[in-house]
């Protein structure tokens, strides 16, 4: 891996961590909110959310390291949490290998 693919990918993981937790912290509030559903029922659909998005979190973003950066981006790409702009400046060659199937 480049050494500016590396540095650009840090950034680029930063943000996607931000909006990842943005998202999940909104699907919180919006969970806790329901009227529709008991107290009881509204705290065991939230405990449902934050561990589903617990290992979302985990499979995106543990583990920081060169020979990850690859998978990682791969899917913070597939989940939306980074723009194309925000990918100018990488290699074609990380850019390629990193596109969402």
């Amino acid at each position: 891996m480049k050494e500016s693919d590396w540095k650009k990918f840090k950034q680029i993981k930063e943000l996607a961590l931000e909006r990842f937790c943005a998202g999940a912290l909104a699907d919180f509030d919006e969970a806790i909110h329901v009227e529709e559903i008991s107290h009881h029922g509204r705290y065991l659909y939230l405990y449902k959310l934050v561990e589903n998005a617990d290992k979302r979190l985990s499979l995106l973003f543990d583990g920081h390291s060169r020979s990850r950066a690859q998978r990682q981006l791969m899917f913070i790409r597939s989940e939306g949490l980074v723009e194309d702009h925000e990918l100018e400046g990488m290699s074609d060659e990380f850019l390629n290998a990193t596109k969402p199937e």
